[in-house]
């Protein structure tokens, strides 16, 4: 045999678009990783600034004219609701000047994430430093010593979704990746459910007991990851009923190429580019991240909107897996044809 044909046995048509389908997924990979994290700075930090009347209007002023715009300034009335909001996360710092002396009061919250508090506390010493005023920063929702740049949290919620995504591809592998009839979905999403239960009470056990990683509840942390684990399941299911073993191929392309580094794991969203900002809490990586920390530094506060994110991704996938089952039934035979039952 010659070595063309060799070839040509040996790489099929179908192989040949998969290697190319990896590259170009190689390709993506590279480019969004490094487009999102290797220029970090903040950009539109909601900022809050606590100040007498006449100070605070030209205080705001000044900071929504910084160079770059890294901070989207708004007055607040008092430290204590200043305050809170960090803890509803509506603001990630603020600053409370006192007029009566040389130092003022910044507020951050490294449970939201280590480079954004430490960037805060950066440019404003760099700020006061210019008006002769020194700093005094407050940490008001402050990481665990545990939890090193506070990336537990999204290392935890990346585990959940390389199970889901494992999971679901294993079940396509083992039997074909779209599924044969509805009770075949069923199955599959069933079989999913009771591992994303195991696989979210494994990973909130380990954070939390066994680690000390995170604080906060164990059964809230658990919660969140089978609904994570599930939802990134589902999508993935429901990507191989549509596309076949390419599907597989989508979900990561969704989940790890675009969804983690647009997470605010390694850096929090209004440190990453506006495309990655934009596109992360719509995807199970941002969003379960998101509601990891809120479980763990604030007091499960400013959740919803996540928890709806996921439950999404969770529902139309199921849906989409159902659906495309049913339209593939087998049509049963009529009479006279063959296979048809005789009686």
């Amino acid at each position: 045999m010659s070595l063309a044909a060799e070839l040509k046995s040996a790489v099929t048509p179908r192989a040949a678009l998969l290697v190319i389908g990896v590259f170009a997924l190689q390709l993506l990979f590279i480019t969004s990783y490094v487009g999102a994290l290797h220029d970090p700075k903040p950009r539109d930090v909601p900022f809050g600034v606590v100040a007498p009347p006449q100070v605070s209007a030209r205080l705001v002023g000044q900071l929504e004219a910084l160079p770059g715009g890294p901070l989207d300034p708004r007055t607040v009335t008092d430290e204590a609701e200043a305050r809170q909001q960090i803890l509803n996360r509506e603001l990630d710092g603020a600053l409370v000047v006192r007029p009566a002396g040389t130092t003022d009061t910044l507020l951050v919250a490294s449970g939201g994430g280590t480079v954004l508090s430490s960037a805060l506390d950066t440019l404003f010493t760099r700020l006061e430093g210019a008006d002769q005023r020194t700093i005094r920063t407050v940490d008001v929702a402050p990481a665990s010593p545990e939890d090193f740049d506070g990336l537990s949290a999204f290392y935890l919620v990346v585990g959940w979704c390389v199970g889901g995504y494992i999971c679901a591809a294993i079940l396509a592998i083992s039997s074909g990746a779209r599924p044969a009839n509805p009770e075949r979905a069923v199955i599959r999403l069933g079989v999913l459910a009771v591992y994303a239960i195991l696989g979210g009470l494994g990973g909130a056990v380990i954070v939390g007991p066994i680690l000390g990683a995170l604080p906060g509840s164990v059964a809230a942390l658990w919660g969140l990851g089978a609904l994570v684990v599930f939802a990134v399941g589902a999508a993935t299911l429901a990507l191989q009923s549509v596309f076949g073993i390419v599907g597989i191929g989508l979900a990561i392309l969704l989940i790890v190429v675009a969804g983690n580094p647009s997470a605010g794991g390694a850096f929090p969203l209004p440190m990453l580019p506006p495309f990655w900002n934009a596109i992360g809490p719509a995807l199970p990586p941002g969003a379960g991240t998101w509601v990891a920390r809120s479980i763990a530094y604030f007091k499960g506060n400013d959740v919803t909107g996540s928890l709806l994110v996921l439950s999404a991704w969770a529902v139309v996938g199921s849906a989409v897996t159902l659906v495309m089952s049913s339209l593939r039934r087998a049509p049963q035979p009529t009479a006279g044809e063959p296979g048809a039952a005789t009686t």
